[in-house]
């Protein structure tokens, strides 16, 4: 055997490399044993430290098999919660398939198992994410439009609809999500003015801010969905917020003085267009009433004269009579006729200032009498 020229003397030792015979036989003085001497000795150190020689060994190994078993079982069946989906690999190669709730069995080591969350996630970003973070409390600042700094807070919603894309294309997903949410906010807060995240149009800014976000996402296929964006908080930063106040305090007092300026203006216009009105209905009623009298006595002369045509002395008489009854009608008049001796009447007699006495007098009896009864 090749260890038969290796005793150290070109051939005189007949035992092993380790000075003994092949046979087992005893170790000379000087020599180390043999190779087959050692794995003698190792196999029956083997079979004797079992109780019952060969049958306890074979139990030993039935044994160590049956471990093994259960441990490649436990490791081959999984069980997915029902808030989970599992995503099975085989040789590091996700399947297409995805696995549902329930216990589920695969080739393990050649099969693994990523499980997803798959309930809504909410990322905050804002002052309020972290309290005692300088860069956290600093991370919702934002240059607005019209040059003012803006503290926004604001929280994104959404799930996983990639499980895949999910696990494999991003390293940190929740990273990616909260990185693109801030700088679609970012955008839309630095194309507006402060104004409309304070108060006038969130609900605008939370629409467009989704729609740039998932644009993102969906650019780095990571597999997941933004179901809502909601604008929590926008105020001035604490530093300027007591000016920022009085700015809005000046603002908010200039419209409500403007708007007082154009009730009273309006009460004005409306008082000045309803004299206007009624000056314009008084004026069309007068020209009315004017041309329709203007008609009647042109119809009332145009029949007189008609008349006149057929008989002019009774007309003219008619004339005068009405003239007359006309003229003495609204006037004093004493009628004195001559009496039985033809004396006359006295030159001076204030018949008018009598009568008024008279009327005076009649007037205050019937008076007194009214308060006696």
């Amino acid at each position: 055997m090749p260890w038969e020229s290796n005793g150290g003397g070109g051939g005189r030792n007949s035992g092993g490399p380790w000075g003994q015979t092949p046979g087992g036989g005893p170790r000379r003085p000087g020599n180390t044993p043999n190779l087959e001497d050692i794995l003698n000795r190792g196999r029956d150190r083997f079979q004797g430290g079992f109780q019952g020689g060969v049958p306890g060994g074979r139990w030993a190994i039935i044994g160590g098999i049956l471990a093994l078993l259960a441990f490649w079982g436990l490791n081959a069946i999984y069980t997915i919660n029902p808030q989970e989906v599992g995503v099975e690999l085989r040789f590091g190669q996700p399947k297409d398939e995805l696995s549902n709730p329930g216990l589920h069995f695969l080739l393990w080591p050649i099969e693994t198992v990523e499980r997803v969350t798959i309930t809504e996630n909410q990322t905050i970003i804002g002052s309020g994410n972290a309290a005692g973070s300088r860069a956290a409390n600093r991370e919702g600042l934002m240059l607005s439009g019209d040059q003012n700094i803006v503290d926004v807070r604001f929280s994104i919603l959404w799930v996983v609809a990639n499980p895949a894309d999910y696990l494999f294309n991003v390293r940190d997903p929740e990273a990616m999500v909260r990185a693109a949410g801030e700088s679609a906010m970012r955008e839309i807060v630095g194309r507006r003015p402060a104004q409309d995240a304070f108060r006038d149009d969130r609900a605008g800014i939370q629409i467009e801010v989704q729609e740039i976000t998932q644009a993102i996402l969906d650019s780095y296929q990571i597999g997941v969905r933004i179901n809502g964006v909601r604008l929590e908080n926008a105020a001035p930063p604490s530093e300027v917020a007591d000016a920022f106040n009085e700015v809005q305090r000046a603002e908010q007092d200039e419209d409500r003085l403007q708007e007082e300026a154009r009730q009273y203006a309006n009460t004005l216009l409306g008082d000045a267009r309803g004299q206007a009105a009624q000056l314009r209905e008084a004026a069309a009623a007068y020209t009315n009433r004017v041309v329709q009298e203007a008609t009647g006595e042109a119809g009332r002369f145009n029949a007189v004269f008609a008349e006149y045509v057929n008989a002019p002395a009774v007309t003219r008489k008619r004339l005068f009579l009405e003239t007359m009854e006309e003229v003495l009608g609204n006037s004093e008049k004493v009628l004195v006729e001559n009496g039985a001796g033809g004396s006359g009447v006295v030159p001076y007699l204030p018949l008018p200032e009598l009568r008024s006495r008279a009327t005076t007098t009649s007037t205050t009896t019937s008076t007194t009498n009214g308060s006696g009864n």
